[in-house]
């Protein structure tokens, strides 16, 4: 295939998605999106601008078509493999500016998706990909009704809610963290991005021409160069990250894609050492121990944790801000903290030893910038104590720099055999997959919020399974006992309460895709408590995952298999309503189902079993911000 082919199209490899290539008499390539004979992208300019100068309008040397189809082995997520099937396009191509000899627009079209993004290769005559600006667009086909989070600045926790914006109300200024989701008529998309190194991480605004659509924004470099990238054109060449329009039926059906994994690189280290699974957390609840003791971050508390987690049959526990010496608080970082060594009461390596005899290994949180200070002594010390991971907090950027950082640390960790957790976390790009020892992230307005405000409502958290969850693992740190209606509600830092019931708690276990799932609460509300059997037994990584039913802001259902069980989770919004849940994923044989739905109060569970099959429905009544859990065996 050649110029004078152009336009050129490439189909989905299911034959649903068809993305058109073109260009016009300036030069300027454009791409189109089509799903199920329905236009979701219009016609919209592909731009980048360097520092030596703008590149957009190009002649056309070669278009190159290719299909690739390929299983790939998943590590700690939400399937065991993934199927990673697609046709793609390489259009190469010389800028008419002449700054470079000649760049590749790169374009792929899966069946749950389309992905694009541009690469500079070694002999395009530079020896640096200094990035100014990335203006392509998301040229939208209709006014949509869309969900986002306006966050507003660029360096943030990015935690918020993803309100209803129609697409036409996205204004130049905004600044929308990802991801941003559409419903387009008898089509749903999600735009993230994935793969990002080397690279500022990516916002969305409203274009500014009176058009629909989003562009592009990114946070500068710290540097004062003015730009959003800066990285040496090495032997694999240089580029942008994956621009990624996520697609499906229903936004719901995007929660089982493996898109944004798939385009990442697999790892290239032994992952046989990497263990998922949950912990007891000493920080949420406040200082703990039995009445009347009132422990903070010392030996008898952490103990207290141990034994907890050890009796509840959990992989880890979780030692927060406190324990290192002359530890900040928060986000400080003093200059004489010492993150090698732990304060005077705290007896590290007698701390993991206890641990080990209640078969629990111990994660330690740590401030970004004292790691950073002290990053391989740190790393080695933490291995040499036997610590499983780190809980690393208060990034709250994503601009180059601290993208570096994030390769930079897990990389190392991972040759220390140490997991990691990113907390203040940009939105996740499928880091995970290329370092599965990197098991979850924050970057979402989770559970914490219940200590100081009425933010984490249900109608917040259902709206996560079809937002921020799509991009990737999410540490919303589930596990409030202390469930309130939101008429009872009272803002609490220690203990906190919820304003949702047990059952949409227990739901999140099952909704909510994080390998290192924290149990939030103290040791004592558990104890005896309705649901936390089902805590104790439901996994963190799954086989197989099935999106059910349910639709943004309303209510989800989502079904996951871990070998031969399933285990069904639901979470409503404010409203009661009855669900049914068909089996049909079941397939052949004869199973039992144990039920977990709301009860007549907020802490309350009915528990009953039943025999089902494929053909069978389960119906679940769903209280006001209730939910229900299922395990379902043969």
């Amino acid at each position: 295939m050649n110029a004078a082919t152009l336009p050129a199209s490439v189909k989905s490899p299911d034959g649903k998605i068809v993305v058109q290539i073109a260009q016009n008499d300036a030069g300027q390539l454009t791409y189109s999106v089509v799903r199920k004979n329905a236009p979701v992208i219009a016609p919209s300019a592909f731009r980048v601008n360097l520092k030596e100068g703008d590149i957009s309008a190009v002649d056309v040397r070669n278009v190159l078509p290719r299909v690739v189809d390929q299983k790939r082995k998943l590590v700690a997520t939400k399937a065991d493999e993934a199927r990673d099937f697609f046709a793609e396009l390489t259009i190469d191509v010389r800028p008419r500016s002449n700054i470079l000899t000649h760049f590749q627009w790169i374009v792929r079209v899966y069946d749950d998706g389309v992905a694009f993004r541009y690469l500079v290769p070694p002999d395009a005559g530079l020896k640096t990909l200094s990035v100014r600006g990335e203006d392509t667009e998301f040229g939208f086909a209709g006014d949509y009704d869309c969900t986002g989070f306006n966050v507003g600045r660029f360096n943030s926790s990015h935690e918020g809610e993803f309100d209803p914006i129609r697409a036409s109300r996205i204004r130049e200024h905004n600044t929308y963290d990802l991801p941003l989701v559409c419903n387009a008529g008898v089509n749903a998309f999600a735009i993230g991005e994935a793969s990002l190194a080397d690279y500022g991480g990516m916002y969305l605004r409203g274009r500014g021409d009176g058009k629909l659509g989003v562009q592009p924004r990114h946070s500068g470099r710290l540097d004062d160069s003015k730009l959003i990238a800066l990285a040496d054109i090495g032997a694999a060449g240089a580029g942008s990250p994956w621009r990624v329009i996520m697609l499906g039926d229903t936004l719901g059906n995007l929660i089982e894609s493996n898109l944004i994994g798939n385009l990442n690189p697999d790892p290239d280290f032994d992952t046989s050492w990497i263990k998922p699974g949950k912990t007891a957390w000493d920080w949420w609840s406040g200082p703990w121990l039995p009445p009347p003791a009132r422990g903070g971050t010392d030996m008898p508390t952490l103990k207290a944790y141990i034994d907890f987690a050890g009796k509840s049959g959990f992989e880890y526990m979780m030692v927060d801000e406190g324990w290192c010496l002359r530890s900040g608080r928060g986000g400080s970082a003093p200059a004489d903290a010492d993150v090698t060594q732990a304060k005077a009461d705290i007896d590290m390596p007698a701390l993991v030893a206890y641990a080990a005899k209640k078969k629990v290994r111990l994660w330690l949180w740590v401030q970004w910038a004292l790691l950073d200070r002290q990053m391989d002594a740190a790393l080695d010390q933490y291995q040499k104590w036997g610590i499983a991971g780190i809980k690393v907090d208060f990034m709250d950027r994503n601009d180059q720099q601290m993208v570096d950082y994030y390769h930079k640390l897990i990389r190392k960790a991972a040759e220390h055999k140490l997991l990691i957790d990113m907390h203040g976390a940009y939105p996740p790009a499928g880091l995970n997959r290329t370092y599965p020892n990197y098991l979850t992230q924050e970057g979402v307005m989770g559970a914490e919020y219940n200590k100081w405000s009425r933010r984490i409502t249900a109608t917040h958290n259902v709206s996560l399974a079809f937002t921020r969850m799509l991009l990737g693992p999410m540490d919303y740190t589930p596990g409030g006992f202390r469930n309130k209606t939101p008429a009872t509600f009272e803002v609490v830092n220690s203990p906190p309460n919820v304003q949702t019931t047990r059952g949409h708690g227990l739901g999140m276990f099952v909704v909510f895709e994080s390998p290192f799932q924290m149990v939030a609460d103290s040791p004592d509300v558990y104890e005896n408590a309705p649901g936390f059997d089902f805590i104790r037994m439901v996994p963190t990584t799954w086989d197989e995952t099935r999106f059910i039913a349910g639709d943004v802001d309303q209510y989800v259902i989502v079904a996951r298999r871990k070998g031969r069980d399933w285990y069904v989770g639901a979470m409503g919004n404010e409203q009661a309503r009855t669900v049914k849940v068909p089996l049909a994923f079941l397939g052949d044989g004869k199973f039992k189902a144990q039920i977990w739905q709301d009860g007549s109060a907020p802490t309350e569970l009915n528990v009953t079993q039943q025999n089902v099959g494929a053909g069978d429905s389960l119906e679940l009544s769903l209280a006001p911000s209730g939910g229900a859990a299922i395990r379902i065996t043969r």
